[in-house]
């Protein structure tokens, strides 16, 4: 099985015509039920530029071979390191201990389990947020989470900080609110309904390094089995595989690789959907691994780009709904919500309890030990 299997979604249709038009509910609602079988899909966007991700992957390979004190300097701990860099063997993976998602890897076939995180804690991966949000028009009760951003000292990083990070994040956001809406759509839903609630989210351009010197070694995980707490994740190529997804509907572990050709963006569900759909939609479970495919690439890159660092780059956002937001089922979507509990017995039943999304996220970032 390969990510081919999921559905591509086509965002230039939506953009050309009429939200009501035949053809674009159509293709909405292939996008819902994309998300509700597999928890993921593929999004085709004319608009974005495989030279910006390019830059992008260049800009935080040449970031995270900087010595590990100018590294440090960039760290927030105090704000749930939700700006800045945080470094490797600092985030823990949640479903090391906690016991609904140990359920979730005991009900798959021990040929589609991730590697095993019981023994691994916490990740040797580092991490660089850099926020891409709207200041809202009143005050946040979660200013931690929506803290000003951290520009590197370094003055040749600094030179192209901004712009390279500015322009892939704007691709990734559009994109990935382009599909808020056609969900919306194909729920049903008001066609804002989404990006109404994430208007002000504190988005995330969320690269992750890993070093394939130190961390190199066929079946390192460098990212334990784990779900995203946001809203909707969208990521970009990486130059290394290693990611595998799960989809809800099979059980199977897909190793992610995009088409070689054509303007293409991987889309997740996270925790925050989960949570507004009242469990109709899951947030995918995924991992990164070094796999034979990593180790091949690593050669490869070795012999082509031998004065590139060899670090795994992730080209990653991760998009929020505002802090502020009342988090709560949606209550049109409970009668398919129970219809997909009583086809899948043997799913944990869960409770989404209304809460503010900051403390959702406040929540979850205690979960994997970035927060006190």
């Amino acid at each position: 099985m390969s990510t081919a299997t999921l559905p591509v979604i086509d965002l230039k249709l939506f953009r050309a015509e009429p939200s009501d038009s035949p053809r674009v509910v159509q293709e909405c609602r292939k996008a819902a039920d994309a998300l509700i079988t597999y928890g993921a899909l593929l999004l085709r966007d004319e608009r974005v530029s495989e030279d910006d991700n390019s830059a992008f992957l260049d800009l935080i390979e040449d970031y995270f071979d900087q010595p590990t004190p100018s590294l440090k300097e960039d760290e927030r701990p105090e704000l749930g390191y939700q700006v800045g860099v945080t470094l490797e063997n600092t985030e823990k993976p949640k479903c090391a201990v906690d016991e609904p998602c140990l359920n979730v890897i005991a009900r798959l076939d021990p040929a589609e389990r991730p590697l095993d995180i019981t023994a691994h804690s916490p990740d040797p991966k580092c991490r660089f947020f850099w926020r891409m949000s709207e200041k809202p028009p009143y005050e946040t009760q979660y200013p931690g989470l929506n803290a000003p951003n951290v520009i590197p000292r370094d003055e040749k990083l600094r030179a192209r900080w901004e712009t390279t990070m500015e322009t892939w994040g704007t691709s990734m956001k559009n994109a990935v609110e382009g599909l808020a809406q056609m969900a919306a759509v194909g729920l049903g839903l008001p066609k804002e309904t989404f990006t109404d609630a994430g208007r002000y989210g504190p988005h995330l351009l969320a690269p992750t390094a890993s070093d394939l010197v130190k961390y190199g070694q066929k079946d390192t995980i460098l990212a334990g089995f784990h779900t995203d707490l946001n809203f909707l994740t969208i990521h970009g190529r990486s130059r290394y595989p290693g990611l595998h997804i799960w989809a809800r509907n099979t059980g199977k572990r897909i190793p992610v690789k995009f088409p070689p050709t054509g303007r293409y963006l991987l889309v997740q569900a996270g925790k925050q959907l989960e949570h507004l759909s009242g469990g109709l939609i899951k947030a995918g479970y995924h991992e990164v691994v070094v796999n034979d495919s990593t180790l091949q690439t690593i050669e490869s890159r070795k012999v082509q780009y031998p004065d590139r660092p060899l670090i795994r780059i992730s080209s990653t956002f991760f998009w929020h709904l505002s802090s502020d937001y009342d988090l709560a089922p949606i209550p049109t979507l409970a009668k398919r919500v129970q219809d997909l509990e009583k086809a899948a017995q043997d799913e944990d039943i869960a409770v989404y309890e209304p809460m503010k999304v900051g403390q959702q996220v406040q929540n979850e970032l205690r979960h994997i030990a970035l927060m006190a």
